[in-house]
């Protein structure tokens, strides 16, 4: 290690390694590329994108001895790299950027030495308070509420799994069949089985749990915690912030703009163009963040006098929001004044005063977004060309397709699966992940040219069906670059498939040795055995309308993990029939079961109702993975 640290102070060591240890949040003694990205996701609410990326590459190439982890060694030679480009200030500053953290002690697995790892006080509060009135109604949880903001008590709330999977339903209902929830009787078995129902459907959703295990929530490790906690909140935020879900969305169009700029907006996008539409209507200054420019609490102020007026034309609610306190010379006083406001509007979440003048940029984006979902107050814009034109919402297929990749990690985080894929970069992370190497110097990152910017992006695509034609021997026949950078749903939709069919059997092959897994063995291994324990409901194929009564998923899973499934549950045949809610019910109860047991489920209800075969064929291939992996243990 001297070769490292001789050109560097005690102080400034000891700096480097407070830094490192606040990065490495699974406390391996290493940083992987997913603790790396985590750090500068988070960096990203304050970071451009081309210095995040900048500082990625070059902790990437940093990795000498390339074992996909970096050592505290490699990170102290990382970092002068990063002084030398000039980019060591910009790090410093992502890393101590956070005020109001607590710390807890801990030890490395790997190492002797003791690490430190520290939480947000603020986010803590802010999600108890949100738990406590989203589940405040609910009988399962009545062991569990109300919790108290002043206390550890959120760490061990979780540890029986069912407030997660209580907060994965707040944020996407019916994600998890309640049915499935061990309430009763709570061994820790029964705990365990919990916390994989939860860890499995927050995937499904596009949380990213793969840092995260049932010992790491069961011993309530506070940074786990919060960090899944956040992602899944933040899903239901967002969820209805598009315009398939409020059209006068389009209102927020600028002059001379087009209407695919404003559909590939994200949602933090959308809600800062949301709140400036309702400064501009007040003619007072428009934000650019959610940090450093709502410290003095105007742009609230007069965001919510906005809303009440709106509200007040509607007929919907008689509120006069009190605009005295932009008088008051005391930001913190001020704040208090502005969230009493938003309290007469039941949105008093998410900040405290504190929270708003020390510009906490997440838990403010929560507030607005929770203000956006209650009091959106917009009208459907008459517009040229779009008078009455109604606006999809996304198919289930995209929305699964797009979770599956965010669940996995990618950078940046899709919210709309083909704007956000056009530059290539998310399609050749997912490469990584069924193993096709990347060769990251040829390909143009972000950010990109004016002129020109538009042909980085076409090289990208280029570069992404070139692997997938040659290396990855994908059958990509009339699919070229430039339909990935067009956004062509299509083609998109064909690579993805593949990508995400790579990925789901890649499982398998590890376990076969690399045999390459074609259908036919995924077809032949259900149904021997389905027919080793004599279950009757053998399919034919993953097109079998069998499938639709979710018959035979069940009986898979009860051979494979006998006693999970309650049999009264479950909808039997009559006359060879059963109506579509008995199939609907069995479905949503098959899919539940299935991520109970721990296999990584992403298929939706609907997709084994209506006989899906792409997704029926990956809800085979994971409970065939799972299936032999006990086998093998």
């Amino acid at each position: 290690m001297e070769s490292y640290v001789t050109q560097i102070s005690r102080d400034h060591l000891d700096d480097l390694r407070e830094a490192f240890n606040k990065i490495d949040i699974d406390n391996s003694g290493f940083v992987s590329d997913f603790e790396l990205q985590e750090l500068f996701r988070e960096a990203s609410l304050s970071l451009p994108g081309y210095k995040v990326r900048e500082i990625i590459e070059t902790f990437t190439s940093g990795d000498t001895n390339k074992d996909d982890k970096i050592s505290f060694e490699e990170f102290v030679s990382i970092y002068q790299e990063l002084k030398s480009k000039q980019l060591s200030e910009t790090f410093r500053k992502t890393i101590s950027r956070r005020d109001g953290i607590r710390s807890f002690g801990g030890m490395s697995r790997i190492s002797s030495e003791g690490t430190q790892h520290s939480y947000s006080d603020e986010e803590k509060v802010a999600f108890v308070n949100w738990i406590n009135k989203a589940l405040a109604k609910d009988e399962d949880c009545r062991h569990l509420l109300p919790m108290s903001p002043d206390d550890e008590s959120l760490f061990t709330s979780v540890r029986d799994g069912i407030l997660l999977c209580k907060m994965i339903n707040q944020s996407q209902p019916d994600t998890i069949d309640e049915r499935v929830i061990n309430t009763k009787k709570l061994t820790h078995f029964k705990m365990t089985e919990n916390l994989v129902l939860a860890l499995n459907s927050a995937s499904a959703i596009g949380c990213m749990v793969v840092s995260i295990d049932t010992h790491d929530l069961m011993a309530g490790k506070p940074h786990l915690v919060l960090g899944l906690l956040w992602q899944i909140i933040k899903v239901g935020l967002f969820a209805d912030i598009e315009i398939s879900k409020h059209e006068g969305l389009i209102g927020l169009l600028t002059d001379g703009e087009q209407l695919e700029r404003l559909l590939s907006l994200s949602p933090e996008e959308m809600l800062l163009r949301w709140v400036n539409h309702h400064l501009q209507n007040a003619g007072t200054n428009t934000i650019s963040n959610f940090s450093e420019d709502i410290k003095d609490s105007r742009a609230y102020f007069y965001l919510l006098d906005q809303i009440a007026q709106h509200e007040e034309s509607d007929f919907k609610m008689r509120v006069k929001i009190d605009m005295s306190g932009l008088n008051e010379r005391n930001l913190e006083h001020r704040a208090e004044l502005m969230l009493r406001q938003a309290a007469r509007l039941d949105c008093r979440q998410f900040v405290s005063p504190q929270d708003v003048t020390s510009g906490n940029s997440k838990l403010n984006l929560a507030f607005v977004a929770n203000l956006f979902n209650m009091h959106p107050s917009l009208q459907r814009a008459q517009i040229n060309g779009l008078d009455g034109a109604h606006f999809e919402a996304e198919t289930r297929e995209e929305k699964t397709f797009r979770n599956w990749m965010n669940s996995l990690g990618v950078a940046p985080y899709v919210n709309h699966l083909y704007s956000d894929l056009c530059d290539g970069l998310v399609i050749l992370q997912l490469f990584e992940k069924i193993n096709i190497p990347v060769n990251w110097r040829k390909v143009n990152n972000p950010p990109y040219p004016f002129l020109g910017g538009n042909m980085k992006k076409l090289e990208n695509c280029n570069y992404a069906v070139d692997l997938g034609r040659h290396l990855a021997q994908f059958s990509l026949v009339g699919i070229g670059g430039e339909n990935l950078n067009q956004g062509s749903k299509m083609h998109t939709l064909a690579l993805v498939w593949q990508l995400m069919r790579r990925y789901t059997v890649r499982v398998l092959s590890d376990l076969g040795d690399g045999e390459k897994i074609g259908d036919l063995i995924i077809l032949n291994w259900v149904n021997t055995t389905l027919s080793q324990k004599r279950k009757d409901s053998q399919i034919s194929s993953f097109k079998d309308k069998l499938i639709s009564t979710s018959l035979p998923v069940i009986d898979l899973i009860d051979v494979i993990a006998p006693g999970t499934v309650k049999w009264d549950m479950v909808k039997r045949l009559e006359k060879r029939v059963m109506d579509e809610d008995d199939k609907l019910n069995n479905a949503k109860y098959a899919i539940s079961l299935a991520r109970k047991i721990g296999a990584r489920v992403y298929a939706l209800p609907d997709d084994l109702v209506e006989v899906n075969p792409k997704m029926v064929l990956t809800l085979f291939a994971c409970l065939m993975g799972h299936g032999l992996k006990k086998v093998n243990h």
